[in-house]
């Protein structure tokens, strides 16, 4: 977790920042860190990071149009340097919150960063466990338990939280057992997808979780929460399909699974992780294939060194991510080659 130095730092960043934006990774952990930090101090804008695993310089034009007296950056693992180039020439204040691995090199001395991965006490908890950590807003627990979850971690505060909302909860210390058997798993889900949205939809549903009051407001449909559970419906049932697919050429014997699928939405994650939910001893590689590039989303235990060190002999790859969960992008011409090399390392 932070120190508690760290969290009276960024405390009093954000009660100086009267027109923060916050940039956040494209997935619940960095949805639900915006959420708490937004939520705390009542005011400032969020927007999603898609470019992973870079937040690019292309962003820059969203500083511009919204003219913030304050920078937040979420669960990014990646930030270019021309982008923090441009940052540097206004002169605008940045607070980076992150749980990867790092080279601390790369960090730009105006920038505030926090990562207790850093720390003299390490530790991985995911952003949004850090943001809670900043809040400690109780009637804010809910995204708290939401975003961890969803990052495959369980919290402290999961037992408290059952103890209020026993009717959303299962008696597990397992994340994926409880995003799959659950009411606030299914609440977790729908974020996901509804993440996957066209921007103003997006823009819509991070206004509504803004202000709703409870996890129950969300799992209510109506006028409000209409767009949300539709697209969230919509992308569950194309979800259920792929695995269902992919579960149809996957063999007991069979350690490594390599799963290909293609269309303009990307759920790589949401199946990978599913895979490797049913079928946990396995290395789960779940490719998106899309015009030139394949997208690549691979789970296993100890993957990441695995992976970053075959995707370094492709040009124009990029990877990262954590230790047993993984994502990359390559050539499309190059995925029979980076499957060979991988099945030698796995198997």
């Amino acid at each position: 977790m932070l120190t508690k130095k760290q969290v009276i730092e960024i405390k009093d960043h954000l009660e100086k920042a009267q027109n923060p934006l916050f940039f956040f990774d494209n997935d619940n952990d960095g949805l639900c860190s915006f959420l708490l930090l937004q939520r705390y101090i009542g005011r400032g804008k969020g927007f999603a990071i898609k470019t992973a695993p870079e937040l690019s310089k292309d962003y820059f034009r969203k500083v511009r149009e919204l003219e913030p007296d304050y920078l937040f950056i979420l669960d990014q693992p990646e930030v270019s340097k021309e982008f923090f180039d441009e940052i540097h020439k206004i002169n605008l204040p940045v607070v980076w919150i992150d749980h990867h691995i790092i080279d601390k090199k790369k960090i730009p001395k105006f920038v505030n960063y926090y990562n207790p991965r850093f720390n003299k006490k390490k530790s991985d908890e995911p952003v949004t466990a850090l943001c809670y950590q900043i809040t400690n807003k109780k009637e804010d627990m809910w995204i708290g338990v939401i975003g961890c979850i969803s990052d495959y971690f369980v919290p402290e505060f999961y037992s408290d939280f059952r103890k209020k909302f026993a009717d959303l909860t299962i008696d597990s210390k397992d994340a994926f057992e409880i995003i799959y058997n659950s009411k606030i798993g299914e609440i977790a889900t729908m974020f996901g997808f509804a993440l996957m949205d066209r921007t103003t939809n997006v823009i819509n549903m991070l206004k509504l979780l803004m202000k709703v009051k409870s996890p129950y407001d969300v799992l209510e449909e109506n006028t409000k929460t209409h767009s949300m559970h539709s697209r969230s419906n919509e992308l569950y049932e194309k979800y259920k399909r792929l695995i269902e697919k992919a579960k149809e050429g996957i063999k007991d014997s069979d350690k490594l699974v390599f799963f290909k699928y293609g269309g303009d939405t990307g759920m790589s994650a949401e199946i990978s992780n599913r895979l490797k939910y049913l079928f946990p001893e396995k290395v789960i590689v779940v490719v998106r294939e899309k015009e030139a590039r394949a997208s690549l989303s691979i789970r296993g235990k100890g993957i990441k060194n695995k992976v970053v060190k075959i995707i370094e002999e492709f040009e124009s790859a990029t990877g990262g991510g954590h230790e047993d969960a993984v994502g990359a992008q390559i050539k499309l011409e190059d995925l029979g080659k980076f499957e060979r090399e991988l099945r030698k390392v796995v198997l």
